[in-house]
């Protein structure tokens, strides 16, 4: 299956529909499963000029479809309380926007502007993130995609992803999807997995 890469901003705002053509709720937030690296579900708000924030979620397993002007549920009956797609406990400092990303190695690379799913897995995995670059990164000074390994948390104020990663830096989400086949793929070195 090929990747189907998307910035998981791009989902807040969204609409969920049911199938029975109700708009139930709009995408607040992308929740992320710390020890995985993929979606656990997704924070709601109102509809309406004066959204706010909902006390239920979507799980992603309750998602029957998802289309990029929309997501969509068989029926409300599926929504669950917002503790159990996000309990407050991860809630805090679980942000990844603004973290800060290193190598294994300790070098800062930069911070996080943006999460990069691959929309293709079920559920959506974390493939990569979007930084605005530091100066361990020269010659990017703009916004780069830095790719992750295929199994890794999502989650703390500091980032780490191998030091390898900065050899398959990109700055074009379609050119990513190989960056990130060719990251994953790459034979691991021997000190890798030894930190």
């Amino acid at each position: 299956m090929t990747a189907a890469l998307v910035h998981a901003a791009a989902l807040t705002g969204l609409p969920l529909v049911t199938l029975g053509g109700e708009r139930e709720a709009l995408i607040k937030d992308v929740v992320f499963d710390r020890g995985t690296g993929q979606v656990a579900g997704f924070t709601l708000n109102n509809p309406g000029l004066l959204s706010r924030s909902r006390k239920d979620a979507l799980p992603w397993d309750a998602v029957h479809g998802f289309g990029d002007v929309a997501l969509t549920i068989v029926d409300t009956s599926v929504l669950v309380p917002l503790e159990e797609v996000a309990p407050a406990a991860e809630r805090d400092g679980a942000d990844v926007l603004a973290g800060q990303v290193l190598t294994d190695g300790g070098t800062e690379l930069g911070t996080v502007v943006d999460v990069i799913l691959d929309l293709s897995a079920r559920p959506p995995d974390v493939v990569g993130y979007e930084i605005e670059p530091g100066p361990a990164l020269p010659g990017h000074g703009h916004r780069v995609l830095v790719p992750l390994p295929a199994t890794g948390a999502v989650s703390g104020e500091r980032l780490i992803v191998p030091a390898a990663a900065t050899e398959f830096v990109a700055d074009d989400l379609g050119v990513f999807a190989v960056t990130v086949q060719a990251f994953r793929n790459r034979p691991a070195s021997v000190t890798e997995g030894q930190n």
